[in-house]
């Protein structure tokens, strides 16, 4: 073989020329950039259009999905009746106090775990027997205590001075009325909450059962303690059980009194991402399953002894909030404007803020778009509407090009929202709730002026706003 020919034998093979062609990025389909995360849309909640949604309820609009919520409810039972023989649950209403949302909870078959007199009246006036009534909380007043009593809710004391107020309404109603007291204590998994109940480790806790004992009119039959929020590690909850089980023996062994249940509380984590929490929540948030088996497991073990000694396993009761309702709401927002930052970033303007979804404070809510978007996607900030700089619904989230009418759909939003949201600058939105049979059903109507400002009453001295006459306009020229 010829130089020549090895020389042409070492060149690469030319290849075929082909038309150019410009082709528009598709969100969701692998490109030479790869594939983002943010390129999934969502157009129904439960087969229910967006498009149908806002055109019959406007934007922002919230709407929660019956169905997750019962599907939601059911695992959780089915998680911990499996596991445990005696389970109760209370639906915690500070989570979510929606008349629709507490009530399919209660036809569930929850408790209503209440921690003031608005909430409790609210679960009275849904329908929920006192007898039915988990009452916690530092703030109860006599009168709502009276009430209470009456009515057989079952009242957890929080401090001393409740404790003397309760057994003074009991000795005047002439009662003898059951309680429990609410614990804290060090599990070593999470931060102490020792600002509400009796301390375990002081003696302030084994000496407020003394004084109960020591009672005529109080007799007590429970303990409660509630350890945190949005705890992820189910470790602490064993260590939860095992302190809250040793202070029933030594409480049943000192005093006498005969220790019916076991509140643990709740504060199970939901499907959302914690701000500072680099890891997606699949990876991190322990299944219902994990919480039930660390949970119902220690308890069984630690209460083998009851049963051989002919004495009752506690019953066990949980007050979950999060955990049930977060994944089934969400928050439907439409893009007001486009701009760019400063420092070249895409930011939106939506019109919902804070004001309504007050945990963007510390999630990192999920945020898709309810079409197909194309274009490349740009670490975008996400703003609403208000005239405050924190009003920030989310830091940063790669999304491609939006433009003015898009809707974004935020999720998980069902916890501490409706219940925490603001009546400042912009009115609260709808509520409306997806039935099971695909009916939807307003449960909370949109404010306007006259309900936001019917509890307001102006003096008769300030009904004229210019009773000088109307000012000149500081615009026009003075003659």
């Amino acid at each position: 073989m010829s130089t020549k020919d090895n020389n042409n034998a070492s060149e690469p093979k030319k290849k075929p020329w082909v038309k150019p062609s410009i082709t528009p990025l598709r969100s969701g389909f692998l490109n030479k950039s790869g594939a983002a995360r943010h390129m999934i849309w969502r157009d129904n909640i439960d087969g229910v259009p967006v498009s149908k949604l806002l055109e019959d309820f406007k934007s922002p609009l919230f709407v929660v999905s019956e169905h997750t919520l019962r599907q939601n409810s059911k695992r959780l039972r089915k998680a911990f009746s499996t596991r445990y023989p005696d389970i109760m649950f209370g639906w915690s209403y500070k989570t979510n106090y929606l008349s629709a949302v507490c009530n399919v909870l209660h036809q569930e078959g929850d408790l209503a775990e209440v921690v003031s007199q608005f909430e409790y009246e609210k679960a009275r006036g849904l329908g929920v027997p006192g007898n039915c009534i988990l009452f916690n909380g530092p703030n109860k007043t006599r009168a709502i205590l009276e009430r209470a009593v009456n009515e057989g809710a079952h009242i957890h004391i929080d401090h001393l001075d409740e404790l003397y107020l309760l057994e003074d309404v009991a000795k005047n109603l002439g009662k003898v009325v059951d309680v429990a007291i609410r614990l804290n204590f060090d599990t070593g998994y999470t931060e102490q909450w020792s600002r509400f109940g009796f301390n375990v480790e002081s003696g302030h806790a084994i000496d407020a059962a003394w004084r109960i004992a020591a009672s005529d009119n109080l007799n007590l039959v429970g303990l409660h303690a509630h350890i945190g929020t949005f705890i992820m590690e189910p470790l602490a909850y064993k260590a939860q059980v095992k302190i809250m089980n040793n202070f029933m023996n030594e409480v049943e062994t000192k005093t006498g009194c005969v220790i019916k249940y076991i509140d643990i509380g709740g504060g199970f984590a939901s499907m959302n991402s914690l701000q500072g929490i680099y890891l997606p929540p699949e990876q991190v948030v322990p299944s219902i399953e994990q919480y039930a088996e660390a949970i119902c497991d220690t308890l069984l073990e630690l209460t083998h002894e009851r049963e051989t000694r002919e004495c009752r396993r506690p019953t066990l009761i949980l007050e979950t909030g999060r955990a049930v309702v977060d994944d089934a709401e969400v928050l439907i927002t439409s893009v007001v404007a486009n701009k760019h930052l400063p420092d070249g970033r895409r930011a939106v303007v939506l019109d919902a803020g804070v004001n309504h979804l007050f945990t963007a404070f510390w999630y990192n809510h999920d945020v898709v778009p309810t079409r197909h978007l194309s274009g490349r996607p740009e670490e975008t900030v996400l703003y609403g509407p208000l005239c405050m700089n924190i009003d920030v619904m989310r830091n940063s989230v790669m999304l491609p090009p939006v433009n003015v009418g898009d809707t974004l759909i935020f999720s998980p939003v069902g916890a501490y929202n409706n219940t925490q949201w603001l009546q400042f600058i912009e009115y609260r939105p709808n509520v409306v709730m997806v039935q099971e049979n695909g009916k939807v059903s307003l449960i909370r109507e949109a404010e306007n002026l006259e309900i936001v400002t019917q509890q307001e009453r102006l003096p008769e001295h300030l009904k004229n706003p210019y009773p000088k006459g109307t000012p000149r306009n500081f615009l026009t020229t003075p003659k």
